[in-house]
Formats: C-alpha cells, sequence, structure tokens
C-alpha cells in the first residue's frame, strides 16, 4: 500500500473519504445521518478529533480532520457507527439491506456477520493551503455535483455552512489552524 494513503503521521490533517460497502445508500435517512454527526461530535469531544470540514451523502463522507491517533479514532468511528446502522436495521426489519451488509462481509471478518464499511479511509495528508483549500471545496461542491442542492451550504449535512456567516451549521467545526 502507498504511504500516501495511509496515515504515517501522528500530526498532520488529512482528507478521508469512508465509503459504505458497494455504495449501499446506508445514510438517506435523518436518523441515519445523525448517527454519523453524533458519533463525530463525540470523538471531537472525547478522542481528540479536531474537525475542520465535512459532508455526508447517503453511501459516504469525506471529512478534513486530525487527531493524535487519528487512525485509531477513524477505526473506532467506524466500528461504532457500523454496529448503530445494524442495530437500525435490525429494529425496522429491513432485510434487504442486513443481506447485503452479509454479503459484502470479508471472508476472513470473523467478529461480525455484516460488513458496513469498506475497509480503510483513504487518507491524503494535506500538504498546504491550497490543497486544504481544494479538498474543503470538493467536500462541500459534493452534494451539487450530484444535483441534489443548488450551492453548497444548501446541504445540510456539510460543513459548508459553518464557513458562510449567518447561516447555522448542524454541527460546529473546529478553526483551521493558521486560518482567519
Amino acid at each position: 500500500m502507498r504511504s500516501r494513503y495511509r496515515i504515517v503521521d501522528s500530526e498532520g490533517i488529512y482528507f478521508l473519504t469512508c465509503t459504505v460497502v458497494e455504495w449501499l445508500p446506508a445514510f438517506i435517512n435523518k436518523p441515519d445521518r445523525d448517527v454519523l454527526l453524533d458519533s463525530l461530535a463525540y470523538c471531537r469531544r472525547d478522542k481528540g478529533l479536531k474537525l475542520y470540514a465535512y459532508v455526508i451523502m447517503e453511501n459516504h463522507f469525506h471529512l478534513v480532520a486530525e487527531a493524535p491517533d487519528l487512525s485509531g479514532v477513524m477505526q473506532s468511528f467506524k466500528r461504532h457507527t457500523a454496529g448503530e446502522r445494524i442495530r437500525a436495521e435490525e429494529a425496522n426489519r429491513h432485510e434487504w439491506i442486513l443481506n447485503q451488509f452479509a454479503y459484502c462481509r470479508k471472508k476472513y471478518n470473523h467478529e461480525s456477520k455484516h460488513q458496513v464499511w469498506q475497509e480503510g479511509s483513504h487518507p491524503q495528508l494535506i500538504t498546504g493551503d491550497e490543497m486544504l483549500r481544494q479538498k474543503i471545496a470538493y467536500i462541500h461542491n459534493n452534494p451539487v455535483r450530484r444535483g441534489w442542492v443548488e450551492a453548497p451550504e444548501h446541504w445540510l449535512y456539510s460543513s459548508a455552512r459553518n464557513f458562510v456567516p449567518g447561516e447555522r451549521p448542524l454541527m460546529e467545526v473546529d478553526a483551521i489552524p493558521g486560518w482567519s
């Protein structure tokens, strides 16, 4: 595996992408997306995650973030959110998606009978202000490119609102070091 897709430093800001197995639409409803928001808030509060930008889509999410143990934070986050999704699908008796999560489980995964997330988080170390701006713009424009909204700040499950004065974001993000 190339080092550009691994978290190699304990310090540094990374662009991360986490994708649901087979791009299944696991986060289409408000309660499903709120699980991700609540888990991000927990990681910010209790695990040292600094979250600078995010977007939550129906089958993946992007972050610009850092933490002293970013790999550990992301593993914990994905484990928790996967468990929450499985419990919700079981409670709602959504057999079709549970069957998909079971089918997509890696053969060597003996801890669970389902797999929600693809392995890894495709981390890319941010190497300067230009790259940071590009990644944040990419994140915020994700729902616009999909044709879901006209402007990035119209997508509720994104930090784009945090960057527009007067907008009311769902969740606070951390100030980017060195930015005003």
